[in-house]
């Protein structure tokens, strides 16, 4: 392993983040803000919400803002990457076992969706005001869930940025992503399913459920929320699967 090119990929992707640092924030954030704004800000103020829904909110957002970090941060450069840019080539000629290109480009991507998550807090509280009701129990559970969900996002675009075409970009967003964010117990916690039993054992299959239900449970354990060992458990399996499903399509890309 050469830890020194290795090295020289991340801090290239860091760099290339750190030029783009105000199109990444608005691209990261304007959406989770603007959910923020509308539902903790104005739908509790006109009271149409209870105030505690402030706190039940913001989790879910903060899974939100990392899981479209991850695969946005490491889906789109590899869709330019592999068909029309062909940059990767001159990464696939460094000296390094080409999977390891792939792995960087998922720890890059887990960074960038751990700050973005991180981040989304203190811009929460400056949106939200008072009232919001987080607390870190046990700061080695929600270390882990923020691990476990940044490397979801991160394999998660890897698997589709080497699976997906240019041309599907947008069936990408709007016919997977967006419903797995809303069916994701985002904005409600999963337990709200109850008088909807079928849906309520269907949603299980989504990855976001754990990492909303695993920030729900390590932010604000007040409200109903999946174990956490269930939760990292079905995170971990989920990553590996996803992580074992990139490398294999891009080894296929890398070759072909």
């Amino acid at each position: 392993m050469n830890w020194k090119a290795f090295g020289a990929m991340l801090a290239r992707d860091a760099h290339v983040a750190r030029r783009n640092a105000i199109q990444l924030f608005f691209q990261t954030f304007l959406q989770p803000l603007l959910f923020v704004f509308i539902f903790g800000r104005v739908m509790v103020g006109s009271g149409y919400m209870p105030p505690q829904y402030k706190s039940l909110l913001l989790p879910g957002i903060i899974a939100i803002s990392m899981v479209f970090t991850g695969i946005w941060a490491v889906a789109m450069p590899l869709i330019a990457e592999f068909q029309w840019t062909r940059e990767i080539e001159d990464r696939l000629l460094a000296p390094i076992d080409i999977r390891w290109i792939a792995i960087e480009k998922v720890l890059a991507g887990m960074i960038q969706a751990a700050v973005a998550g991180l981040v989304v807090i203190p811009l929460a509280w400056l949106v939200l005001g008072r009232g919001v009701g987080l607390s870190v129990q046990s700061p080695v559970e929600f270390i882990a869930i923020v691990l476990l969900v940044s490397a979801f996002s991160a394999c998660g675009g890897l698997a589709l940025g080497c699976s997906m075409n240019q041309q599907h970009i947008g069936l990408m967003f709007s016919m997977l992503l967006t419903p797995m964010i809303f069916f994701g117990c985002t904005y409600y916690p999963w337990s709200a399913l109850d008088k909807f039993p079928i849906l309520q054992k269907a949603v299980l299959i989504n990855p976001i459920v754990y990492a909303s239900e695993g920030m729900r449970g390590t932010l604000v354990p007040q409200f109903p929320h999946l174990s956490t060992l269930a939760t990292l458990a079905a995170l971990l399996f989920f990553d590996v699967v996803l992580l074992v499903v990139g490398l294999r399509q891009f080894d296929k890309k890398a070759i072909s």
